[in-house]
């Protein structure tokens, strides 16, 4: 079984994941548009260069998003967090420092009883972050 995280975004879907790959030197292996989707003849003519599905690969980690359907307002993310978990503090830290731009930090990365480098922020897409580096033994 392989659980993962889909989020959605309201028309900036394709902005927030070619960021997210930059960020996590991940690839975009695929995004796929409204238009080009069995189905969606229908769609509206604005939301057809949305994104009807993105997959984010990051080693053997996926992480997947769309834009909303018009149909289907999005709110934001509400008591769920992106938790991202990497070996090295220093790379924590680079991670970390790049998702924040333009977002805000709710706690700055600090030494934790389970890892050397911890900390949370919300990026400029209004996802929430909790980004650890080097956990504790």
């Amino acid at each position: 079984m392989q659980i993962n995280a889909y989020l959605v975004f309201n028309g900036n879907c394709e902005e927030a994941f070619s960021f997210y790959a930059r960020c996590l030197r991940a690839e975009l292996a695929m995004l796929q548009r409204f238009g080009d989707t069995p189905g969606c003849e229908g769609m509206p003519a604005a939301q057809r260069d949305k994104v009807m599905h993105a997959r984010l690969q990051a080693g053997n980690q996926v992480l997947m998003a769309s834009d909303n359907h018009p149909d289907h307002p999005y709110d934001g993310m509400k008591g769920c967090s992106i938790a991202l978990a990497v070996d090295e503090p220093a790379e924590a830290e680079r991670i970390f420092g790049e998702l924040a731009e333009g977002g805000a930090v709710t706690m700055p990365m600090q030494e934790t009883f389970w890892a050397k480098r911890f900390g949370m922020l919300t990026d400029r897409f209004g996802v929430p972050w909790m980004v650890n580096g080097g956990l504790q033994s």
